[in-house]
This record gives C-alpha cells, structure tokens and sequence, in this order.
C-alpha cells in the first residue's frame, strides 16, 4: 500500500462535460501505457489514458475525453493541488513507482471525494452478498427459467439503447430457441461505485456456449441496490 499525493482538475471533481476542468469520479481502468519517448515534456515521464467515460457516465449523459494519469515537466516537481484539465496528475517519481502495477486492460483506478476505511467484516459480507447475487444470475441464466432469470434486472436496467422491456422480449425470444445453456464466469472483479449509493461494478471473462452459439467476451455489469437484493442495472461488453 502506498500513499502519494496528486494534482486534479481546476475545478474539482465530478467531471459530466467536455471542458470543465473537472475530475471524473469513479471506477475506470487503463487503456494504453504511453512512453515519455512518444509524449512532450508536458506529460513528464509517461502518462496512461483511462477510459472516461466509461458506461455509466455515458447512462448519465457525462461527456469528454482525454481523461489521463500522467507525470509532470522536468522542470516541475510537482503541480498544486487543483491544476489540471481533468487529469490525475502525480510526480515523475511516483507515477515511476507504481507504474509497474498499471496493466492495460486490466487495472483498476478508482477515483473518489474521499477514502473511507471499513473494516474486514463489512468488505466480506458486500463481496459475499454481490457474489451470491452474481452466482444466482449465472445458474438462473443456465436454467432457461427466463422469469428467474429476468428477476435480476432492476427495472431502470438498460443496455445500449434497450429498456427492460425491449430486453425481457428479446431473451425469451432467444431462450425460446436453446435446448441447454452454460455459463463460466472467469476473473471477476467486484467494486463499490464511489459518489453512488448503493451501485457496484463487476468485470469479468464470460465463457457462453449453448446448443446454437459459443463465444467468449469481457463483460462489464452494474449493479444496484433494490431493496434486500442486488439487481442489474447496466450491461455491456467491457
């Protein structure tokens, strides 16, 4: 665990519009590894795009690119605490020290107001809870019980520009038509949305095969709190 500090947009965080010198909050993940060999000096000792705006800030019409983690000048040691157009900014000696963990594709960043600690108790019992709702998803997918399988969608879910109700008609049409289903869901990972309550985020390899279609995709599945249960609200390929 370490400890560093860093430079975010002019004015503040919370990012929903191109130009607004904000810092997006929350859950996002790199994209690219670009070499100081390949930026201007501006960008310090390489810099590492994330993919704002991801889903959810697209569901909620937030706009603007160009959100990257990235070093400073060589003449600068580091930049004050609200100085960027958007970017977490870090010093080269930092951004030097964890860049070894930054795997494109795969590393998370989550960007928050603030950290709050809990205690191991509490982490077990959401990552219990979110797993459980994950895990009846998956075996109420597989056994084409497609009333089951529809009851883990929130009714706000949407997915590209299908409702719940475009999307409920368009699986049993699918489901009319499969003799079996299985489903391997591979390296998931699990996170509490930051600036959202309740919302979390699950990544995973989906492994799908049935009677008339195999693929394979990275998926990316938000999920929201209605009532006692976790429903989904967003679904798409990661």
């Amino acid at each position: 665990m370490g400890d560093y500090y860093i430079t975010i947009g002019k004015n503040g965080v919370e990012k929903s519009r191109e130009g607004d010198k904000r810092t997006p909050v929350g859950v996002y993940h790199v994209t690219a590894n670009l070499p100081r060999a390949k930026l201007t000096d501006f960008y310090g000792s390489g810099a590492f795009p994330l993919n704002y705006p991801n889903e959810w800030d697209r569901r909620n019409g937030r706009d603007g690119h160009g959100i990257w983690l990235h070093g400073t000048p060589r003449d600068t040691y580091s930049r004050p605490p609200r100085a960027s157009d958007g970017c977490v900014v870090l010093t080269n000696q930092d951004l030097e020290s964890i860049e070894k963990y930054l795997q494109v594709g795969v590393t998370p960043v989550v960007i928050a107001n603030d950290v709050q600690w809990v205690s191991n108790a509490d982490v077990g019992q959401s990552r219990a809870e979110l797993e459980t709702a994950i895990e009846q998803w998956r075996n109420d997918w597989e056994s084409l019980q497609t009333d089951r399988y529809l009851g883990h969608y929130a009714s706000g879910f949407s997915s590209g520009s299908a409702g719940l109700a475009e999307w409920a008609a368009q699986k049993r049409q699918v489901n009319a038509g499969k003799q079996w289903v299985k489903v391997k869901l591979d390296d998931v990972s699990l996170f509490l949305y930051p600036g959202q309550q309740p919302l979390a985020v699950s990544t995973f390899t989906q492994d799908y095969r049935s009677n008339n279609l195999s693929n394979v995709m990275k998926k990316r599945v938000y999920w929201i709190r209605e009532g006692s249960r976790w429903k989904i609200i967003q679904e798409s390929a990661a």
